[in-house]
């Protein structure tokens, strides 16, 4: 299967995972675990979302491999592991914010080891507003509706924005859920709110990406994200124009991801390397 083919099932997936979660949101949502702390939390729908997930690729590609938030690891034989997060933005869609996503990637390599993976496709519904940021690897980057009454929905090509200085540039963020990395983050703000046109705390990583590769942010950074949250958001960057690394221009990890456009990026990881 290319890329193209991997694209699209992720983009089908994501999509059919995105309409349950929507369509069926209970009227009231409650958490039904934790995880790293108590503000943390895992819903009845995650799970759900997460299960459909894993039955329809696997429906197509039982050898692959699966890597989700919610569940047990799949191990597959093909080579290819499929980097899936069911809700990104949990606690958005528990207060029924409308900022959350499904987020569903085909990557070769390990994805649980820094440097050592590469997204070949992925994919980002946004439930909320019924639309999907999508790519593949040298195929470029897209957003459209996902249901178009005209016929097959028309993609819109995504391109990063042009805003050349840190001074001018629109930027996001998010916090970790324990108090320690909270307390660390809120002083790391401190030290950028004064170099930026201003901060943005969207609530989704997913969509922080996304926005960033259709040029509605002009950067982006987080300490604490893991393999799901990033995996499809950072090849529709990279499709768009853009750039993410990590520390010093590593390669992005839970240690630091920073993206942004060609221009805008270097000069915050420069910040954010002080």
């Amino acid at each position: 299967m290319d890329n193209a083919a991997l694209e699209d099932l992720a983009i089908r997936v994501a999509v059919a995972a995105g309409r349950l979660v929507v369509d069926e949101r209970p009227r009231e949502v409650e958490a039904s675990a934790t995880k790293s702390s108590p503000t943390d939390i895992v819903t009845v729908m995650d799970t759900r979302a997460e299960e459909l997930i894993r039955e329809l690729l696997l429906a197509e590609r039982p050898d692959d491999a699966v890597l989700g938030e919610e569940g047990d690891d799949h191990v597959g034989t093909s080579g290819i592991t499929w980097v899936v997060d069911p809700i990104d933005g949990t606690v958005n869609y528990l207060y029924d914010i409308p900022a959350y996503a499904v987020s569903v990637a085909a990557a070769t390599g390990n994805p649980k080891v820094p440097g050592e993976w590469q997204v070949l496709a992925g994919a980002v519904a946004d439930p909320a507003l019924r639309r999907v940021f999508h790519a593949s690897a040298g195929g470029g980057a897209y957003e459209r509706d996902w249901d178009d009454p005209g016929g097959a929905p028309r993609p819109s090509p995504l391109r990063v924005g042009s805003v050349e200085l840190l001074s001018g540039a629109l930027v996001g963020t998010g916090f970790g859920y324990t108090p320690q990395r909270r307390i660390e983050q809120g002083q790391t703000l401190l030290e950028v709110l004064p170099l930026v046109r201003d901060i943005r705390r969207i609530g989704s990583a997913a969509l922080d990406l996304c926005a960033v590769a259709a040029g509605r942010l002009d950067g982006f950074y987080e300490v604490g994200l893991n393999p799901w949250d990033m995996a499809a958001g950072w090849l529709i960057i990279t499709e768009s124009g853009g750039v993410v690394t990590g520390p010093h221009g590593g390669p992005p990890s839970a240690a630091l991801t920073v993206a942004g456009n060609p221009a805008v990026q270097p000069q915050l990881l420069a910040v954010l390397d002080r």
